[in-house]
């Protein structure tokens, strides 16, 4: 995987008091949000954050004007305009389970992809997150769906204790190639790293880690919306 591992001043919370991990425990609550495509997502509450519980799947800017579909590896390369595809370019398949991948300069752009009302999760928020979720070696387990319907074996540390029901929708490269569906899932922050890298986070089968990265913009990552 191409990428720049960057480790974030989030620590662990692995040594809370009892008292402490009590009062750090998520207490769900649901609703659900519609996109520009009248895609309903299932949200949910967690600490004093509200998320989506599903990947973004919309093919609208909020605006209604269309995000450029794009399926072939050599133009997807070349991007600097926002575009969206389905992991390994079937819609039959993944878009239903996974939603869309999404290069950060959809993410970006000002005319919006998340609903009205919601946007793209900034580095701070998803620390906020990790930290509610006592840090980032257990996180992931909190955000993970769990067994391995989705997920490769032996997906560690697994509880969907947060409601957020993290799925494996892999990545796309910055060459347009398709990696790591079903392995790892991965999604972007609004938070620059650099004139051509973007912060992002993502869990895998392996950990209950969560991990923040940075890499190249025209990569393609999952989408999580924040409410604002």
């Amino acid at each position: 995987m191409l990428m720049f591992l960057i480790l974030t001043s989030s620590s662990s919370r692995n040594d809370l008091t009892k008292s402490e991990q009590t009062s750090n425990d998520p207490t769900s609550a649901t609703g659900t949000v519609t996109d520009k495509d009248g895609n309903v997502y299932k949200t949910v509450t967690i600490g004093t954050q509200v998320w989506m519980a599903e990947n973004l799947k919309t093919t609208k800017f909020r605006d209604g004007k269309p995000i450029p579909y794009v399926m072939v590896n050599a133009t997807w390369a070349d991007l600097t305009i926002g575009a969206y595809c389905w992991s390994n370019n079937d819609a039959s398949v993944n878009k239903v389970t996974y939603g869309a991948l999404y290069n950060w300069y959809a993410v970006n752009d000002s005319r919006n992809i998340a609903p009205a009302g919601w946007h793209i999760p900034s580095e701070a928020e998803w620390a906020t997150l990790t930290t509610f979720l006592k840090g980032r070696s257990l996180a992931g387990g909190e955000l993970k769906e769990t067994l391995t319907s989705h997920w490769s074996s032996p997906n560690s540390g697994a509880t969907n204790s947060s409601g957020f029901t993290a799925l494996p929708g892999g990545y796309r490269k910055k060459d347009g190639a398709f990696s790591n569906v079903n392995v790892m899932g991965g999604w972007w922050a609004s938070t620059e790293y650099s004139k051509s890298v973007a912060w992002y986070r993502y869990v895998d089968y392996s950990s209950s880690n969560i991990y923040s990265c940075s890499t190249y913009k025209n990569s393609g990552f999952s989408v999580r919306c924040i409410k604002d």
